[in-house]
Parts: C-alpha cells; structure tokens; sequence
C-alpha cells in the first residue's frame, strides 16, 4: 500500500515532498487538504496532527509531520543511500543546516507574510518582512557561491525544499536576476528536474493569489 500524503499544491513543503517522492520513484497515495477551506480544521485531520498544517504523511499507521522530517524518512527507509539525503556525516550535516535554514528563515518569513493576507487582516506586506526576505536571499547566494546546488555539487532534498518555498515568495518577492545571479542560475537548474511542470503551475497560482490578496 502506497503511503498517504496529506497535502496541497500550493504549499511548498507540501511539493517539496511530492518531489522528493518523484525523485525516489515512491508512489504516494496524495489526499488533498485545502487549507483555504480551513479543511485542516476538521476533527479527523487534526487527529493525526494537532497542528493543522501540511504536509502529513501516513506509512502504514506511522504518521510523521513537516516536511523537513518527511523527506529524510523517505529517503532512509525506501531509497538509503541516495544522493538526495547522503550517508556521509559531513554532506548530511549540510544538508541539514540548509533544511534549518529553509524552515527556520526563508519559510518562517514567507508564512508571516501569508498568514494575514489569507486571513484578510491586511492588505499589505510589511516592510521589514521584506527586508528579512532579502537578507535570507543574500545568504542563499552565499550558498551558491561554490556549489552548483545548496548543499554542494549534488541535487538534495535542500533543494527541493529552498525551491518551492523561493517559488511562493517570488509570487510577491521576485528574485532579482542581477542582483542574485547565483540564485538566478540555480534556479535554471532546478527547471531540468521532472518536477517542474507541477512548481511552476504552483508559482502561476500563488502569483495570482497574492495579487488578488495585494489589490
């Protein structure tokens, strides 16, 4: 039985673990959670994250939440050994100080500028969110300084997760091509991988949400 995910196209954490998944050549059996709907609400979903939030994943009664936890899990049990979450310590380690930095800065700021928006208590972004978002795109061009990806030369589940989060925020917060050249050619190679089609479908989305939360 193929492992549930509870998710939504427009969450980057969510997409994040589709990818990874796509990568791996894991089946996932995905329950959508419109999170607009305040479907994350209902008693039966909060039963298997108190927290309302997406993505869950449910392996056979083991529910695991957070996509930053997710994609390890994934990639240990079913695909050990693969480049996207490498044994190594040292490369591991990177790995994980990435993934930090996607949930603890770049992600952490994005959800402070969605959360009043979608919940209509304002109508618009805050400067110093702003400036927090540019300070977070300058250390991810530190990141890129050296390395063809955010953890080292191998595409990761860093990547995939820095990915679909930079694509939301870009939907009100555009990466400025001459300003983050590094981050600019990164993202070109983040076009290549399989998983582009559906990223950019989400990124057309949340750039006409914000618009109409923006107007």
């Amino acid at each position: 039985m193929a492992p549930k995910l509870y998710w939504i196209l427009a969450s980057p954490p969510a997409r994040a673990v589709v990818f990874c998944a796509k990568q791996l050549g894991i089946e996932l059996d995905l329950i959508e959670v419109d999170i607009l709907k305040n479907e994350q609400y209902k008693p039966e979903f909060l039963k298997i994250n108190p927290l309302h939030t997406v993505p869950v994943l449910d392996d056979d009664g083991f529910i695991i939440t957070d996509s930053h936890a997710i994609m390890p899990y994934l990639v240990s049990k079913y695909r050990k050994g693969n480049s996207l979450y490498p044994e190594d310590i040292k490369k591991r380690a990177m790995v994980d100080q990435r993934l930090h930095f996607d949930s603890g800065t770049l992600f952490a700021n994005h959800i402070r500028v969605c959360m009043p928006l979608l919940n209509k208590r304002t109508k618009a972004i805050p400067e110093d969110i702003l400036t927090a978002l540019t300070e977070a795109y300058c250390v991810l061009e530190g990141f890129l300084l050296d390395s063809k990806y955010v953890a080292g030369e191998d595409l990761t589940i860093a990547d995939l997760s820095i990915w679909t989060t930079i694509t939301n925020c870009s939907g009100y917060h555009p990466v400025e091509k001459n300003k983050y050249p590094k981050i600019a050619a990164w993202l070109k190679r983040m076009e290549a991988t399989p998983c582009n089609d559906l990223n950019k479908a989400a990124g057309d989305y949340i750039r006409d949400l914000f618009q109409s939360l923006l107007s």
